[in-house]
């Protein structure tokens, strides 16, 4: 078994949420939340800020930690145990690029549950429904976009 560790974002700018489309060769296609794999030395916050501009081209800050999802999958050798660890981001605009070279086609910022029905992963979807209950928690309280939280 091999354990792998990745940290992902759900960004929200303006109340809607950025989703990425990708398609490996026609093996794998669907809109995804951005994330990627942590690199040696880095912090999982660092991770997840890296993996969404990478993968994006959105800037954005993370306003707190929401969570994990856990799942498995098979390679030709093994069967991987994935970890992915979410924050929920405040981009600076609507702005994003798909990254082409990891398979993205399309990207774009999406209403809620617009976002819910497009995403491929049950898991994701999980991840999106939570930071968007404290989004709307954040933003009813006057404290989205104010001041940066810890997570």
């Amino acid at each position: 078994m091999i354990e792998a560790t990745s940290c992902g974002g759900v960004v929200i700018f303006r109340g809607k949420i950025l989703l990425l489309y990708k398609n490996v060769r026609n093996k794998y296609e669907g809109w995804v939340l951005p994330k990627g794999t942590v690199e040696e030395g880095e912090e999982y916050p660092q991770t997840a800020l890296r993996e969404v501009f990478e993968e994006s081209g959105a800037k954005a800050e993370i306003i707190k930690y929401v969570g994990k999802s856990e799942y498995s999958f098979t390679v030709p050798e093994d069967v991987v145990e994935k970890e992915v660890h979410w924050y929920l981001m405040m981009a600076d605009s609507y702005y994003s690029k798909p990254q082409k070279e990891e398979f993205f086609m399309d990207s774009g910022f999406y209403k809620y549950h617009e976002a819910y029905h497009l995403l491929k992963f049950a898991n994701e979807k999980q991840i999106l429904e939570k930071a968007y209950a404290e989004y709307q928690e954040l933003k009813k309280n006057n404290a989205w976009g104010n001041h940066r939280l810890e997570g």
